[in-house]
């Protein structure tokens, strides 16, 4: 399968890991933008950004999933599912819509039933 994979924290570079060992076509990593960390200010990457480029994914990251060139962006990577992982940002129903096969969020904790 084409797989968009959203993630950004530690958590979720286990679940990118293990689509890629299953054999899927991860098309794009989606992750938060890079951050200043530390006393020295540094930039830094998100783990999955890290585990991406590793693996030779593009990655995209955006400071917010809104907008026309997002939506663009993906649905250019005519993707067969997205995959979240703790990306840190609420999707839109334009961004569900995109694949055909939906999208499956893994979380790890129970979500509110609102």
């Amino acid at each position: 399968m084409r797989i968009v994979f959203m993630g950004t924290p530690d958590f979720s570079v286990g679940a990118l890991e293990a689509l890629i060992e299953a054999g899927h076509e991860v098309v794009l990593a989606v992750t938060q933008p890079d951050r200043r960390r530390g006393r020295g200010k540094e930039v830094s990457f998100s783990p999955v950004k890290e585990a991406a480029l590793s693996h030779e994914i593009p990655v995209y990251q955006p400071e917010r999933l809104r907008g026309q060139e997002a939506v663009s962006l993906l649905k250019e990577q005519e993707a067969d599912v997205f995959v979240v992982a703790a990306f840190g940002q609420i999707l839109r129903e334009e961004i569900l819509s995109i694949p055909p096969y939906g999208c499956i969020n893994i979380h790890a904790s129970l979500l509110p039933k609102y």
